[in-house]
């Protein structure tokens, strides 16, 4: 093999596509753009979702939904979580980000899924009936933040 026999392989390179140069190119005179109408113009193009003329269907269709700007978001920790985790003694949402369980500056609500089986002090914005019941019944103590 030398250099100069190297060649592209087959459909690799294609030529560029010269429009408007003499009707022998097939592409001259209208340049592929048939005969008048809007496409066939500078600056030519419809804008997306127009529909002739007609009511598009964007605003045809119905709109709903509402979106609360006072919403409180609450990260959620269930009690196999911080079981798993084995934290004695205090359960604070500042201990429980550093161990990236949560975001910081979120507040935290603490659900009863699973099993605590050792005394906590857990401080939270909120608790569901059946984590209270588990963690006092654990010996822990609740802590509304």
């Amino acid at each position: 093999m030398k250099l100069h026999t190297l060649k592209a392989s087959e459909g690799s390179r294609k030529n560029r596509k010269r429009v408007g140069r003499g009707t022998g190119s097939g592409l001259g005179k209208t340049a592929g753009k048939g005969h008048k109408g809007q496409k066939a113009r500078s600056g030519g193009s419809i804008a997306r979702g127009f529909e002739g003329g007609q009511m598009p269907l964007a605003r045809r269709l119905p709109k709903f939904g509402f979106t609360n700007i006072f919403r409180e978001e609450y990260e959620i920790v269930n009690l196999d979580t911080l079981s798993r985790l084995g934290i004695e003694g205090e359960v604070t949402p500042e201990i429980l980000a550093q161990r990236g369980v949560i975001r910081a500056k979120r507040k935290l609500k603490i659900l009863g899924r699973g099993e605590i089986d050792k005394p906590v002090s857990v401080t939270a914005s909120k608790f569901s009936k059946t984590a209270v019941e588990k963690i006092e019944k654990a010996g822990g103590k609740i802590q509304v933040a």
